[in-house]
């Protein structure tokens, strides 16, 4: 059956260990957690800081659902408050990409220490200079390493596609896990970008049967084609009910993690109003 997490990205006013028990304190099964700016930014994150987020997992008793490593604001002084994906797999400087590349290897890590079943990463955009092709090229590239690695840690590698990243809807995502081949490589899988790419995010889970590696949820104004600004379920058009049959489905006992890194100002509300939502589907 699948159980109900909660992500830290909403949290980002509280430090971890805060950020895990307030989670717990909203009944939640699992947490996962931003492996970024202010949370586990883990090019900064030592060994205290380790200790101090198995203390609070151990004491709530939560499970960690998922290593977000989508973002990497902490390597800049002066990020922007949007997401900031750069420096990513596809960058065309090398130097940044391997930077990159080690980054995911140590949520790798972090992951497995913490318990984690997988660790997520986004694929980011192709900027200037760095056409499609070549920049396809270097996520295979990047893939090949990290899947081999993932295999040695035994941590599964979700790719989570997002509107207008190199990798941004169910059909290219399933294509790039085919081209690296590897069995340590998924989808993480989230329910609204399938819907703003205009996808049935239902019929999107069951072409991913068997490839994912855990599920973001959360609404999206329009539904389908809608616009990309994440919601507490209810808030939007999303129908919940064929997305949770769809996991039937398919067999998926993982978790299902509520990502409302759009409310910063009351997380606590989000995640109790998201939880009452949803929790009948998980009973």
């Amino acid at each position: 059956m699948v159980q109900l997490a909660f992500s830290t990205n909403a949290y980002t006013r509280f430090d971890l260990p805060e950020a895990i028990r307030r989670i717990a304190d909203h009944g939640y099964d699992g947490v996962e957690i931003l492996a970024d700016v202010p949370h586990a930014f883990l090019a900064d994150f030592d060994e205290r800081d380790r200790e101090r987020v198995l203390t609070a997992l151990d004491e709530t008793g939560l499970s960690v659902s998922n290593v977000n490593a989508n973002t990497t604001r902490g390597y800049y002084d002066d990020a922007p408050p949007s997401a900031f994906f750069d420096p990513t797999l596809i960058s065309g400087d090398e130097e940044d990409r391997r930077w990159r590349i080690d980054y995911t290897k140590a949520a790798l890590d972090f992951a497995a220490l913490v318990g984690a079943p997988a660790a997520c990463v986004a694929s980011g955009s192709a900027l200037p200079g760095t056409p499609p092709d070549e920049a396809y090229d270097h996520l295979l590239d990047s893939l090949d390493e990290l899947t081999d690695y993932a295999e040695r840690v035994g941590v599964d590698l979700g790719i989570e596609f997002e509107p207008e990243l190199l990798v941004e809807d169910t059909e290219e995502v399933l294509t790039l896990i085919d081209d690296v081949g590897s069995d340590a490589l998924g989808v993480n899988f989230d329910v609204g970008h399938a819907a703003v790419c205009g996808e049935d995010p239902a019929e999107s889970i069951r072409q991913c049967a068997g490839r994912i590696t855990g599920v973001h949820l959360e609404d999206i104004a329009g539904g389908r084609g809608g616009k990309h600004y994440h919601l507490v379920p209810g808030e939007g058009d999303i129908e919940f009910d064929p997305v949770f049959g769809a996991l039937d489905d398919i067999g998926y006992d993982g978790f299902a993690t509520f990502e409302l890194y759009t409310y910063p100002d009351d997380p606590d509300d989000a995640a109790r109003r998201a939880r009452d939502e949803l929790a009948d589907y998980v009973r």
